[in-house]
């Protein structure tokens, strides 16, 4: 039945309704004249806009629930703190009676929540109640358990608070007595922690038990892998949803932790038979990642466990050949592992398991080939270890030339085994496939490693390497060429842009550049050397992207070998970094200059990028000379202002001014300003006119949006100088700022004026009243302000809900009514 209100109370509600519906009144009749206005002053056929409305940033019910579970926290926090802190303070009798009463109550109090409606307040106090049955757990191996070992007693507990809680929540499962039917609406009125925190307790028994008994690694690995299992089995079987998500994260963790633990004892097996035990181990992993990729609802999660499933076989596999054959032959053993997943192909077995399966050998092979990318890297980038001893004179071998005085990785006798290998599945899988293209440049790729790491794996000598470097850039340039025959004369931009989206041609160029750039590195040994190879790379180059379809790669290149050949030439006459920077400045000078000449051409956009990679170089070497970092900021706004001056590169006019704006900071810098204000204020002021004009001709955009960047400059920076500052006029004057920023927030209702100028007016009273606040908060125990606090907004939290709950009842009512 129904409990109606009393009269007096009815009574309130009716009036509060009707206030209501004037209000709703006076709305209406205020956007009806709109209407009428809009109407009559619109063009036939239109439709006036309604102008937009602004919606609060918070609901109600997301306010209650922050004030609950603040709450929570706090009398959380402060049970524990008056355990550890204050238990001394009380005898035998007076520890148990507080406990025993508070715990009883915490937990009984959800009932009568629960009967009056009070569902997030019932969760709230029902989570302090099993934070407490936790504090009396330890209370008992302090008091009564005194003798008993730690690990062991806590597994104990483990165990008994798992059963308990889930006890009580399958409890409170059904509709407590007495709850009206009103209420009974919602699909569910019991608490959602008991059960959800009792499997989180049911985590803990095993792993503890066996920390108590000291087991063995493998042993703790077993109980881990068992207990992701259990897991797993609950989260397939179990349809409540925050059961599930507990199991699933639980599944997931122990489960990486077994895993993590198997593998390290694969890896670590120093024979056959501790490779076998932990093989045993990754095939119970396995069987479970299978088993749940069989069940599994869904197919992407079906597809990821048989992945899981498929690396661990592998793991296995490995293991063992790994302890059976020589190291060198690792790499090559684990890989032969994974190809063999391949066969799942044709296996009797669900569509995403073979998937997940043929996955598994994918990434097999991709780890097996990032073992080979350290050997890859040195052959690549091993000569740029020579800048720091540039144009010391030619090695003696081309593994000299790539390592230098760094050693050499071991076992890289087979890399070359292990690319070509890997190249050669992935031509043959892809010859058929709808991704031919792209698996045909996959294995070019590979195959151009293979023979990129041949002279120095075979120690051949220097010149030899070089020859090899040379031939590459060759077969990689007839590879382009043969994708995409040139064309006497420039081709359209169009087509250009078209031709160099095809997968074999764009591979094919970029391998030749990247094989420049290792060819221009290997001949940083002499000083000719380096200028000859430079200065051809930038003419080769040119002369490509102005007579073939190339343009938008090799035009970049040919200006980053121009970037790079003026920092020789610096060096070759010995000039300083902040000048060779002015020298560098030539390079997106000419950049612009370019670009202004092509238009429209695909060309444009990477030489501009070159130019701008350039610019910034330039500004690199000028840092360690801030007047002629000033200077170098100042001429870089002037090429970019060039630049803006075409309609479609308007924008570039805010990265001018901002290198202007640096500029101008860095010249100040020289000059000893040095208060901040100096450098925030000019640049706050416009941010806080341009987000007003926005907000008034948009008045949906945030005030986050509008003014957070212009306020945040300068409050941001002046309230870390008002820290450092002993002087009270800093503090003072931001003060004040911050106090007229927030009223302005206040008087307006925006969000980004109120916090930001509340917070820094906040900061900066704490940093002026801190002595004084610290004397007050000696004087009283530690548990009490956060104790006071949690029940003050544990008290608002329920307000909160009930005045909620009773608007919905009159609302119900009224409807009745009607």
């Amino acid at each position: 039945m129904t409990s109606f209100p009393s009269l007096a109370e009815e009574l309130r509600a009716l009036d509060a309704e009707l206030r209501h519906l004037d209000a709703r009144r006076a709305f209406l009749l205020g956007r009806r004249a709109w209407l009428l206005n809009a109407l009559y002053t619109a063009t036939p056929g239109s439709t006036p806009a309604a102008p937009p409305i602004r919606r609060p940033e918070a609901t109600a019910p997301r306010v209650q629930n922050v004030l609950l579970v603040l709450g929570g926290v706090l009398l959380t926090v402060a049970a524990i703190a008056f355990t550890l802190v204050s238990w001394g303070h009380l005898g035998i009798a007076g520890r148990a009676l507080v406990l025993g009463a508070v715990t009883v109550a915490a937990l009984g109090a959800p009932v009568l929540l629960l009967r009056r409606g009070l569902r997030s307040t019932a969760e709230a106090v029902a989570g302090l109640g099993l934070a407490l049955t936790v504090l009396d757990a330890y209370a008992l191996h302090e008091v009564v358990f005194t003798g008993a070992d730690g690990t062991g007693y806590a597994a104990a507990a483990a165990a008994v608070l798992a059963t308990v809680w889930a006890a009580y929540g399958l409890g409170l499962g059904a509709l407590p007595a007495g709850v009206a039917k009103s209420d009974a609406t919602s699909p569910r009125t019991a608490l959602g922690l008991p059960l959800p925190l009792a499997l989180c307790a049911a985590q803990l028994p095993l792993l503890l038990w066996s920390f108590a008994v000291n087991a063995s690694v493998e042993t703790v690995t077993a109980v881990l892998l068992v207990t992701a299992a259990a897991d797993t089995a609950i989260a397939l079987r179990v349809s409540l949803k925050p059961v599930r998500i507990v199991a699933v994260v639980g599944a997931s963790g122990w489960g990486a932790w077994g895993v993590l633990a198997a593998g390290w004892l694969s890896w670590a097996a120093t024979g056959p038979g501790a490779a076998a035990r932990a093989a045993a181990l990754l095939a119970l992993a396995a069987a479970v990642a299978l088993t749940t990729a069989w069940l599994a609802p869904k197919p992407a999660l079906a597809l990821g466990t048989a992945l899981t499933g498929g690396l661990l076989t592998v793991m296995g596999l490995g293991g063992i050949a790994r302890a059976v054959l020589p190291e060198v032959w690792t790499v090559p053993a684990y890989l032969l592992c994974g190809l063999a997943l391949l066969t799942a192909v044709r296996a009797q077995a669900p569509e995403p398991v073979r998937r997940g399966l043929v996955h598994a050998s994918a990434v097999v092979q991709g780890l097996a080939l990032a073992t080979t990318v350290p050997v890859v890297a040195i052959a690549l980038l091993g000569p740029v270890s020579v800048l720091e001893r540039i144009w010391s004179g030619t090695p003696a071998d081309a593994r000299a030339a790539v390592t230098l005085d760094a050693p050499w990785p071991p076992n890289a006798a087979t890399v070359p085994l292990v690319l070509a290998a890997v190249a050669g599945v992935l031509a043959l899988t892809g010859r058929t496939a709808p991704w031919r293209a792209p698996a045909l440049a996959g294995a070019s790729v590979l195959a151009w490693a293979t023979v990129l790491v041949l002279p120095a794996v075979l120690e051949l000598p220097y010149a030899a390497g070089l020859v090899t470097q040379g031939l590459l850039v060759l077969v990689t340039l007839a590879l382009a060429g043969l994708a995409r025959p040139a064309a006497p004369e420039r081709p359209h931009p169009s087509t250009a842009s078209d031709r160099l989206r095809s997968p074999l041609p764009l591979t094919g160029t970029l391998l030749a550049l990247v094989t420049s750039v290792s060819l221009v590195l290997h001949s940083l040994a002499t000083e000719p050397a380096t200028l000859i190879a430079l200065a051809t790379s930038t003419v080769l180059f040119a002369a490509v992207a102005w007579r073939t379809d190339l343009g938008p790669l090799a035009a970049p290149a040919s200006l980053v070998h121009a970037t790079a050949l003026t920092c020789a030439i610096g060096a070759s006459v010995g000039w300083a970094p902040q000048h060779t920077a002015l020298l560098v400045l030539t390079v997106p000078a000419i950049a612009a200059l370019i670009a202004a000449l092509l238009g429209d051409s695909p060309m444009t956009i990477p030489v501009e990028a070159a130019g701008a990679a350039a610019g910034l170089l330039a500004i690199a070497l000028s840092v360690v000379h801030p007047p002629l970092l000033a200077l170098t900021l100042a001429l870089c706004g002037v090429i970019v202002t060039g630049r803006a001056v075409r309609p479609d590169r308007r924008h570039l006019g805010y990265l001018a001014a901002a290198l202007f704006v640096t500029a101008s900071w860095v010249r100040l810098a020289v000059w000893e300003v040095g208060s901040p204000e100096a450098y925030t204020l000019p640049v706050t002021l416009p941010a806080l006119v341009v987000g007003r004009l926005r907000r008034r001709r948009d008045v949906t955009v945030s005030s986050w949006t509008a003014y957070g960047p212009g306020l945040a400059v300068t409050l941001v920076p002046s309230l870390f100088a008002a820290w450092g500052d002993t002087h009270w006029l800093r503090p003072l004057l931001l003060g004040v700022a911050a106090l007229a920023v927030t009223l302005l927030g206040a008087r307006h209702r925006l969000q980004a004026p109120l916090l930001l100028g509340g917070a820094t007016l906040a900061l900066v009273a704490l940093h002026e009243l801190a002595p004084y606040i610290a004397q007050v908060v000696d004087a009283l125990p530690r548990w009490v302000p956060p104790a006071l606090a949690g029940l003050a907004l544990l008290a608002a939290g329920a307000t909160y809900e009930q005045r909620l709950r009773d608007a919905r009842r009159m609302r119900t009512l009224l409807g009745k009514l009607s």
